[in-house]
């Protein structure tokens, strides 16, 4: 049975990294000790062995031991051996052209469908989705795709924010962007606020967390929905 958590972000305001979440992956997690860790997004730059080690410091606190993926002679060996995986976040483009170069979205799909428990933040939701086209990254590489993983039937939009009154910000919303993706493609985006979470177990798939999520779905408006609801009939 698949077993999956697509949360928008590791690291909610004021708090540590997974903190927030260390009581849900104690049971997620809890078949196995160790996590394979994809640190291929690299936020901020930082080096695979850099963002490693930092993800190891709350999975320690749940008795976990984490070991990255740039760590093993094939990658894709790796994801066949794993007994947990975990794609933390960063920049989106990279993550997926990763993926694509080494090899790796087939293993993943894999692993996880045939029931291995599945972590991911921020870019590493956002690869949940049909498409990576609703990240809000910059295009810094240019992947040999943008359609990743499809364990959901919709887009994921991680760290969303809603429209600040009164606000002297000249850019686009993310409500504007999305409505903009909605003009070229067809299917729903989930906007998930910081500290939310969708959680699929089988193929049952729902919103997770204290905060309501945003869906967008082609040619309606947009609306909101509760913490506990359903989402398996987007499509």
């Amino acid at each position: 049975m698949r077993s999956i958590i697509i949360a928008s972000t590791s690291t909610v305001f004021g708090g540590q990294p997974l903190d927030y979440l260390l009581e849900v992956l104690k049971i997620h997690f809890k078949d196995t000790n160790d996590i394979l860790f994809i640190p291929y997004a690299r936020p901020s730059g930082i080096s695979h062995d850099e963002y490693t080690d930092k993800i190891r410091k709350p999975f320690q606190k749940i008795g976990k031991t984490v070991k990255g993926i740039h760590e093993f002679k094939n990658p894709d060996e790796a994801i066949k051996q794993a007994k947990a995986i975990y794609v933390g976040g960063g920049n989106t483009f990279v993550l997926v052209n990763m993926l694509y170069k080494r090899n790796c979205i087939n293993a993943i799909k894999k692993a996880i469908n045939s029931g291995i428990p599945y972590l991911g933040t921020s870019a590493g939701s956002n690869i949940c989705g049909l498409t990576m086209n609703t990240t809000n990254d910059m295009p810094i590489v240019y992947p040999p795709s943008f359609k990743t993983l499809g364990f959901v039937p919709f887009n994921i939009n991680p760290h969303y924010l809603d429209p600040i009154s009164g606000s002297k910000h000249m850019g686009e919303t993310r409500e504007t962007r999305i409505k903009e993706f909605h003009k070229f493609n067809t299917q729903p985006v989930i906007g998930l606020r910081e500290g939310s979470y969708i959680e699929v177990k089988g193929n049952n798939i729902v919103l997770k967390g204290n905060l309501k999520a945003r869906v967008f779905e082609y040619e309606k408006e947009a609306y909101e929905v509760n913490t506990k609801t359903t989402l398996n009939e987007l499509k």
